[in-house]
């Protein structure tokens, strides 16, 4: 991704171009499972809390303030935008924002990783699937052999079906960010340093809960 050419200058920005939104990428069976999982903690939770005797309600409030956090972290939350000038990078506990001159390389092997100021990190929102990609390796077979799925030797089904993938979306993500860093690495706006920050916002209150259902627990 980085060349031994000096990049030229970055001409002044047109005022009456159009500024594009960041392309986004993120799974969707992730937010369907997260949707449903959190689905599921707040009617046992509610429930809980309303029917409960004694102790209960407070142990299923502290389990809800550390379940529903976690859940919204690893399912809701993870997300990968690109833009003009940087990757961002939202994983369940930190978001990354990476200039595009400050990314080093991208891999899909058994998950997605950015190499970034001289450290790797997962983008844990475009998993990888081994079934996905076994499948589009077949429908890619196919295609270069002008069979359609199911047909004999001559090809007596009729021809392929164009709109089959023969990429797995994980190495489509891959392949397009790859692209918009060689794009984009030379841009005046998309120098700079990789940033990490915490995401205090869900840690914190997942520790509080954990820290409540301790008590509640050791108090019997």
């Amino acid at each position: 991704m980085t060349s031994s050419q000096t990049p030229a200058p970055d001409p002044q920005p047109d005022p009456g171009q159009p500024k594009y939104a960041d392309r986004s990428y993120r799974s969707s069976a992730g937010i369907a499972g997260g949707v449903v999982m959190l689905a599921i903690a707040l009617w046992l939770g509610i429930d809980a809390i309303v029917r409960g005797d004694g102790r209960t309600p407070w142990v299923a409030l502290a389990l809800l303030v550390l379940v529903v956090p976690l859940i919204i972290a690893f399912s809701l939350r993870p997300v990968v935008f690109a833009g003009e000038d940087r990757l961002r990078v939202r994983n369940p506990f930190r978001t990354i924002v990476a200039p595009w001159a400050a990314v080093e390389g991208l891999r899909a092997g058994y998950s997605t990783e950015l190499f970034a100021g001289a450290k790797k990190y997962q983008l844990w929102a475009v998993p990888v699937s081994m079934r996905a990609r076994k499948r589009a390796a077949r429908a890619q077979s196919r295609a270069a052999s002008g069979k359609a799925p199911g047909a004999t030797a001559n090809g007596r089904f009729g021809a392929p079906d164009p709109a089959a993938p023969t990429r797995a979306w994980s190495d489509q993500v891959v392949a397009d960010l790859r692209e918009l860093a060689e794009k984009n690495g030379g841009r005046g706006t998309a120098q700079g340093e990789v940033t990490v920050r915490w995401a205090y916002e869900v840690i914190a209150p997942a520790v509080a809960g954990a820290i409540a259902l301790v008590v509640l627990l050791a108090l019997g």
